[in-house]
């Protein structure tokens, strides 16, 4: 008889919480908003990365070169292989690396501080020689990279980030 009194009074305790609690119930801040409206708007992943773009970019939109819309800039992870020709300069965007792969490069800046090689941990300045397989990054516009005279053959650089040939 005593079970049958404790089992009956541990139903009527469970049943009274889960009631008050169902009264009380309130809800969260801001859970009381329905998705898709303009106070809760439902966006795709493909927004969501458009706009961390934008803000990485100084909120600036898409990221072309103005000094010569036929060549873009790449995206900040895009990895490309660029040749460049004998005579020409490969001019990197602010925060743009390159990788020299084959050839003599030679470093160019119209500023007399220089790139920095980030596998040695020096700066190269204006007319010094690339070394191949290094990380160079050019931390501001106006500095790059041409084909060190005499040589003939193309240049090939990996490049991520943007840039102009010159």
């Amino acid at each position: 008889m005593r079970r049958i009194v404790k089992f009956i009074a541990l139903t009527t305790l469970v049943g009274g919480v889960m009631a008050i609690g169902s009264i009380l119930n309130t809800p969260a801040d801001g859970a009381g908003t329905t998705p898709g409206t303009t106070d809760d708007p439902v966006v795709t992943k493909s927004y969501v990365d458009q706009q961390i773009q934008q803000a990485l970019n100084g909120g600036g939109g898409g990221t072309t070169n103005p000094t010569n819309p036929t060549q873009p800039s790449q995206g900040a992870d895009e990895v490309k292989n660029v040749a460049l020709k004998p005579g020409k300069v490969l001019i990197a965007d602010a925060g743009t690396e390159f990788i020299v792969r084959s050839g003599n490069a030679v470093i160019y800046t119209e500023v007399a501080s220089g790139v920095a090689d980030l596998t040695d941990g020096k700066d190269l300045l204006n007319g010094e020689t690339a070394p191949k397989n290094h990380l160079l990054s050019f931390p501001r516009e106006g500095r790059g990279i041409q084909v060190k005279e005499g040589q003939t053959s193309n240049l090939i650089v990996m490049v991520r980030g943007g840039y102009t040939i010159k």
